[in-house]
């Protein structure tokens, strides 16, 4: 058949023409008809093919002139036939008017952020002045069993093939000139520099694709790079040191002509063997970060220090071996041992260093890897410690950075240690000016969500009301119902000090929107916002009456009415509005307190809902109006004498208080509460003369005692006797979230003679802050 076989025909045919669904773009599909004929014209085989053709038309924009735009797209394109000239038009004019969507500009957006090493190029001295051919590989390889010069030209030859990936199948097939390759890369990479960055790129070309790994691997090339690579580190460690000893030789007598000299010659031979020394280990790595594809090589990697010989390889300045150098860590950043590793040889520090650069690929990378350490917390204090949480702040200008800096900043924000640490830079003006910059599109996650963590401190919430910032925030939310951005508000109102009286101008607006027919996330955020405020001079009533609320308290009080979130954020409003006289009363009346027990029932197990709903009895209590309704027309008192000696000492401290109320205004309540404290409290005594019975290496209750001097003058181990420190330093509680603790001229919160009795912090508002942080030792 071969012997007839003379000519080739080739036919193409257009099929249909198309518009990209993602870029500006036609698609052209086409179908590829070749025949090979016989010397006769007659049809020996043939073969179909589909395929389509991409004509990006990246300037069409609303006032492109569509009609002289498709004749140029024809005249250039020679699969459209003049012909199909109106049906190009169309699909232009189409694509003119099409709307991108948000998705696929962030889609567009991240592609042209994915940013790889650059290709090796020829290295300085590589390049020869002949041509090499593939016929004469054999020739070539002769030349590498003589002296340093014939090596390093025979080998720069055979790169000059393995260059093009055609010639690769080939070079793979010859065994000997791979084997003489390795052999003298083995032998003589000490020798010279030249010579062994040269066979190292021969073997990077098979390592750029990953069915030739297999070689590189056969013949131990990533092992060998491994020690070329610490090697050449210790050695310029070498060379800095010599430099060193001769510029302090010239500063101790920089009048001395022939140190100077010396200290010239010295910089300019450091220079070369540097430039020489990055070529290498340049090729040396990205070999390394090839094979690292295959995690069982990586890991063989791991085991002989990579990170620290890359990291170590950070202190150059040599951007393009940075670029690579900060890739390969952020691939081997994902894995939690790589990390490890990392945080041990201070990474962090050597990074910092390279926030901001002018260098746009590295600044990005260098942002991508410390994303992805900042998800360890002893890692994100470093980041603090080194400075960049300033640094990171100026990047959210930065349009090609915002989004990573964003990210590590959010990071940082979820830890409280360095929440008040914002305070110090640009950054809450900067997200609040972001926050305004978004009109009527979805605000982004990342910004949000760095916002919501930074309105928990105190500080950062007041930055963020200064002007008319809190004004802008609840514009926005109520009229996007953004529950993000209404969470962020309610962090904000957590506060006591100048922001909550703010939110008086808004108080109808958020119980406006406590309806049936919202979203109960919508309404959890809004009503949560509500219960924060607990502002004396506030008309609870006026406000529940106008807005018909009681209704809606009432029935999202039953077990199981909607998710637990709401439910308890409904016992806190209740608590919070209680705190007004004429409000409490209402609620009674409504009878909202029969209805708290049964839900007190229902969560017995959850001491969040115990906590807030003995909170509601104490400010019913608290009120005349409503302290006989409780004490005479329900069992509240009684489930009070059972939580009185809970576990949780937050719900066994408001018990106390609310008892204390009754037991003063009740006699018989007051009988009972004094014989069940009794009770408890004889209890503890009997067990404890039982343990001292049972014990038989302890015959006396009190030894001699008497003769501890020290029991009548101080409480041992809480109180030092020298009186170095007060006993009221132990009644301090933490403070939360910056906020003071919640007391009244110093009074108890739950003293009944406070005239605003403080609420119990909520696990949503509960985030203790540690001790302030001066050092990260």
């Amino acid at each position: 058949m071969q012997d007839d076989a003379r000519y080739l025909k080739r036919k193409v045919t257009v099929g249909s023409l198309d518009v990209h669904p993602t870029e500006k773009a036609l698609v052209v599909h086409y179908e590829v008809e070749a025949s090979i004929l016989g010397e006769g014209g007659g049809h020996v085989v043939g073969e179909r093919k589909e395929g389509q053709k991409i004509i990006r038309v990246k300037s069409l924009s609303p006032s492109t002139d569509v009609g002289a735009l498709a004749k140029k797209v024809v005249e250039e394109c020679k699969l459209i036939p003049p012909s199909r000239l109106p049906q190009v038009e169309q699909l232009l004019y189409y694509l003119q008017n099409r709307k991108s969507s948000p998705v696929e500009g962030k889609l567009e957006k991240k592609e042209k952020r994915t940013v790889k090493p650059r290709e090796l190029t020829p290295f300085e001295g590589v390049e020869l002045n002949e041509e090499a051919s593939i016929t004469r590989v054999d020739e070539y390889v002769e030349l590498l069993y003589e002296g340093i010069p014939e090596k390093i030209r025979g080998s720069a030859l055979i790169l000059q093939l393995a260059r093009n990936p055609d010639n690769l199948e080939e070079l793979l097939h010859n065994e000997a000139a791979l084997g003489a390759l390795a052999r003298v890369l083995r032998e003589d990479w000490k020798q010279s520099v030249e010579l062994a960055t040269i066979i190292i790129y021969i073997f990077f070309c098979f390592s750029s694709f990953s069915q030739f790994h297999g070689v590189v691997s056969h013949y131990k090339i990533g092992a060998l790079c491994m020690s070329v690579v610490e090697h050449e580190l210790k050695r310029h460690d070498v060379w800095r040191e010599e430099l060193r000893k001769k510029n302090q030789a010239y500063e101790s007598a920089p009048e001395n002509g022939s140190l100077r000299r010396d200290q010239d010659k010295a910089m300019r031979k450091y220079q070369g063997l540097l430039a020489k020394q990055e070529q290498l280990l340049r090729v040396s790595l990205y070999l390394l970060l090839n094979l690292a594809e295959d995690t069982r090589t990586e890991l063989k990697m791991r085991n002989k220090n990579i990170v620290g010989l890359l990291v170590k390889v950070l202190e150059r300045e040599d951007e393009e071996l940075l670029v690579l150098v900060v890739s390969f860590l952020k691939k081997l950043s994902i894995f939690l041992e790589n990390k490890n590793d990392m945080a041990e040889v201070n990474t962090v520090e050597r990074l910092a260093h390279l926030v901001p650069c002018d260098h746009e690929d590295l600044l990005n990378l260098t942002l991508r890897l410390l994303l992805n350490l900042s998800f360890d917390s002893g890692l994100r204090a470093k980041m603090v410690e080194v400075g960049l949480l300033p640094k990171l702040t100026a990047l959210l200008g930065d349009e090609n950075n915002h989004q990573v800096a964003l990210r590590i900043l959010y990071h940082i924000s979820i830890d409280d240690r360095f929440k008040g640490m914002f305070v110090y830079t640009e950054c809450i003006q900067q997200l609040m000016r972001l926050l305004y910059e978004h009109t009527e599109e979805e605000i982004e996650t990342e910004l949000i969500s760095v916002c919501i963590n930074l309105a928990a401190n105190k500080r950062n919430a007041q930055l963020m009301c200064e002007g008319n910032g809190l004004k802008m925030l609840m514009k926005k939310a109520l009229k996007m119902k953004d529950c993000l951005l209404m969470k962020m508000i309610r962090n904000i109102s957590q506060h006591d000090g100048p922001t909550k009286p703010l939110f008086i101008d808004y108080v109808g607006d958020l119980a406006a929107e406590i309806r049936a027919e919202e979203e109960e996330e919508w309404v959890l955020e809004c009503l949560g916002t509500l219960a924060n405020l607990t502002i004396p001079d506030l008309d609870w009533e006026l406000v529940v009456k106008e807005y018909n609320l009681v209704p809606f308290l009432k029935d999202r009080l039953k077990p199981g009415s909607a998710e637990d979130d709401l439910i308890l954020e409904v016992v806190i409003m209740i608590g919070t509005v209680s705190m007004d006289d004429a409000c409490a009363a209402m609620l009674a009346k409504s009878g909202i307190i029969p209805a708290l027990i049964e839900l007190l029932n229902a969560q017995q197990e959850d001491d969040e809902f115990v906590c807030q709903i003995v909170y509601v009895f104490y400010q019913m209590v608290f009120h005349q109006a409503t302290r006989d309704v409780i004490i005479k027309d329900t069992q509240a008192p009684a489930y009070l004498i059972d939580l009185m000696h809970d576990k949780n000492a937050e719900i066994r401290k408001v018990c106390d208080n609310t008892l204390d109320i009754i037991a003063e205004y009740d006699e018989e309540w007051g009988r009972k509460i004094q014989s069940e404290k009794f009770r408890f409290h004889n209890n503890q005594w009997l067990e404890m003369v039982e343990s001292r019975q049972a014990d038989e290496s302890e015959p006396y209750f009190y030894d001699n005692d008497n003769d501890r001097t020290d029991l009548f003058y101080s409480a041992d181990g809480i109180t030092p006797g020298d009186g170095s420190v007060s006993p009221e330093f132990f009644g301090d509680l933490q403070t939360q979230n910056g906020d003071s603790h919640l007391t009244v001229d110093g009074n108890d919160v739950f003293d009944q003679t406070s005239s605003s009795p403080g609420r119990p912090a909520t696990a949503y508002g509960f985030r203790p802050d540690e001790q302030p942080f001066y050092q990260y030792s």
